[in-house]
Parts: C-alpha cells; structure tokens; sequence
C-alpha cells in the first residue's frame, strides 16, 4: 500500500509517536528502539485500514496509547475494517484511548503535535502540525489529494480542508503524505499550493 509510517520523537525525554504504523511494525519498532525512543502514543491520521492495520501489534508492543478523530473513533472498530486490516496482514484495532478535536494539543514529552481537522478523505481526517512541519495523512500528497469516493468522501469538504487548513500555513512549512504518489516523498505548502492540479 506505500503507506508512510511517521516516527516523531522529542529528543530530551526520548519518547515518541508513531503516525499511522499500519505495516513492517517489527521493522518499525526496531527503528524506535535503534534510535533511543520509547513508543508512547500511536496516532492515526484516518480509520482506514491501510493506516491501521499495525495499531495492535504496537500497542501490544510498547503499552503505546491509541489516538484519533473522535468523527472517526467507531469506523475504527468496525467488522468491515477489522476484516480489511486482516486481509493487509494486520489485525483489528483495538479502542482508541484519545479522541481527537481540531486544535487539541497532543504532548509528546516536551513538544507538542496541533490537530488540524482536515475532513474530506473520511469524517474524521486529521493532520498534524508542528515546528515548520505537516503530516498530511490521506488529505494531501505531493501533487495530489485524497480519494473521496469511498463511505464518508467528499471532494468539496476536501478541498475546503486543504485551502483553509493547510495552505493557510507558512509557504516553507514541509509537507508530509500518508502515501508516495508524488514524484518526491514530500514537498512544502508553497509548492502544493502553486503546483497542485487538484487545487488549483
């Protein structure tokens, strides 16, 4: 599924979050552990099964939280996305221990993520921003966006997302996607906003 699995560690107590670990999560947790970082919190951009799979496995791995958009805290537990996660070589998720609202301020040890909610892919999308940077999930990749004909999609409420979630950020701001659609694993807001088709 070339789906990007995020580690973002705060250096002075050596903790971390993983965004959206759905696959290799025993190549994942060694990167962890090779690094010095301790797994605290796993976030989920979506529901979707190809940014989910991995939550158990995780989870059971590292006593790690499990963090998403309250919109869609229920899709995640549902039979159809179990049985998908299956089906991708993960199990199903267990309950989420956060729910998310746009703006909240998740703390990983002494630095902190923003939750933009960026609805369109699902309900219940977000993105996460810190320090010059955005870690996109389904919503925007380098040259394109999110698909919007699945349960819950909606082109309109995406591309609204995009405009005033995302393109409202500092031009430098580096872009980071859920998925390698792009011919450049990322990208930067100044370069989405003036190159991007689906958004111009």
């Amino acid at each position: 599924m070339a789906t990007f699995c995020y580690l973002i560690g705060d250096e002075n107590t050596k903790t971390c979050a993983l965004i959206d670990p759905a696959f290799e999560t025993d190549r994942i947790l060694e990167k962890a552990k090779e690094s010095g970082y301790r797994v605290t919190h796993v976030i989920n951009s979506h529901a979707h099964s190809d940014h989910t799979a991995g939550n158990e496995a995780i989870t059971a791995a590292t006593g790690a939280r499990i963090l998403i958009h309250e919109l869609d805290a229920r899709r995640l537990e549902a039979f159809l996305n179990k049985t998908f996660s299956r089906m991708l070589g993960g199990k199903g998720s267990p309950r989420p221990d956060v729910l998310l609202k746009d703006n909240d301020l998740i703390k990983i040890g002494e630095m902190n993520l923003k939750v933009l909610h960026t609805p369109g892919h699902t309900p219940g999308g977000i993105c996460l921003y810190t320090d010059g940077n955005i870690f996109t999930g389904d919503t925007l990749f380098v040259g394109a966006v999110g698909r919007t004909d699945l349960p819950g999609g909606s082109m309109k409420q995406l591309l609204t997302s995009i405009r005033e979630k995302i393109y409202t950020l500092p031009g430098d701001t580096i872009v980071w996607p859920g998925h390698d659609y792009g011919p450049l694993p990322s990208s930067t807001v100044q370069q989405e906003r003036d190159m991007n088709p689906f958004t111009l």
